[in-house]
């Protein structure tokens, strides 16, 4: 059986391609892709053929963020039934390293992503109509959320995990003041769960007035623009989505003393310079957060109990055969958000 996907090929270079899906093992199951969600990793790879280090040598199917239907459900009998509703688990872990002994499998020494050129052979991703994948990496969607809003499962994860780290260094979101910086995606996403979480107020900061106004919709309480000399409210929980020198900066300026600062946007791999002597004065604690693993079945229910939070996040849809027009309007910060590609017929 053959199955239509986006690929991949360097700088610019990506095409829709017919490609032969393979046959599953025991212990996978075939899924129907429904939607995909486009992440930066893959508009990287589209505009420049890598992301970071990770150079796309070969080409290699796109996607990480995966929704859709058991076509075919794991001979063995493991994992969900055909015909069941499904948001697909992107990571392959060892299960034999320190960290996934210690239940850290987002660590893991030998950790492979959908859609990633980390490794060679590169691991294909789920822009496809059909994906071949381990019934153990699928994760039913619950009843009441429908498919679209739980597209959002993955990177909704991320910000999920993210939240958890700053409960691990003994900081609550509940009751806090909470300070987001950038309001893409992620930083949505993170407003949504801060505000589900029970967040006291939620400030977000953007240099586009579009993303603030989305940030409102889904559950902001105030909101900054960037360069309008307009003050940012005292925070006791940061977390850092814009990826950039000057949002750490300010992240790290508007915290209270005893204030945690958990960092889910990916800094400059040179390095940056930032304002840390304030880590000391004001006892600040600073949590990177890289992925996640345990934390997309929560992520699904908190969406199905509170989908106003969620679904504004997503501005629109395209076609597979339109994935170029969907990518370009997704490198655009100032005018959208979540944009998703539809693989149904």
């Amino acid at each position: 059986m053959d199955t239509r996907a986006l690929v991949v090929s360097g700088p610019e270079t990506m095409a829709v391609e017919t490609r032969p899906l393979a046959a599953p093992a025991q212990n996978e199951a075939v899924v129907e892709v429904v939607y995909g969600g486009i992440c930066g990793s893959d508009l990287h790879y589209w505009r420049s053929g890598r992301v970071g280090d990770f150079v796309v040598s070969a080409p290699m199917v796109l996607g990480h963020e995966v929704v859709g239907v058991v076509a075919e459900p794991a001979a063995d009998g493991s994992g969900p039934p055909a015909d069941r509703r499904v948001a697909v688990h992107p990571a392959q872990v060892c299960g034999g390293c320190d960290h996934c002994l210690r239940g850290e499998q987002n660590l893991c020494d030998d950790l492979r992503y959908l859609g990633s050129a980390a490794r060679v052979p590169h691991t294909d991703g789920g822009f496809a109509e059909r994906l071949v994948v381990p019934a153990n990496r699928l994760v039913p969607i619950p009843g009441g959320l429908d498919m679209k809003t739980a597209a959002l499962a993955e990177p909704a994860s991320v910000v999920l995990h993210g939240l958890r780290r700053v409960r691990q260094t003994g900081r609550r979101v509940e009751g806090a003041d909470v300070l987001v910086v950038g309001a893409g995606p992620i930083g949505l996403l993170s407003v949504a769960m801060a505000g589900a979480a029970g967040a006291a107020t939620i400030t977000v900061t953007d240099v586009f007035d579009e993303p603030l106004a989305q940030a409102m919709r889904v559950g902001a309480t105030h909101t900054v623009r960037v360069g309008s000399g307009a003050p940012v409210p005292a925070a006791d929980v940061a977390v850092e989505s814009s990826g950039s020198p000057a949002g750490l900066v300010a992240a790290l300026t508007a915290l209270r003393p005893g204030g945690t600062l958990v960092n889910v946007g990916h800094l400059p791999a040179g390095g940056v310079t930032a304002p840390l002597h304030l880590a000391v004065t004001r006892e600040l604690t600073l949590a990177g957060s890289s992925r996640f693993y345990h934390e997309m079945p929560e992520a699904l229910e908190i969406m199905e109990a509170e989908p106003w939070r969620f679904s504004p996040i997503i501005t629109s849809v395209f076609g597979l055969e339109d994935a170029t027009a969907a990518f370009k309007q997704a490198a655009d910060a100032s005018g959208s958000s979540k944009v998703l590609l539809s693989f149904a017929p």
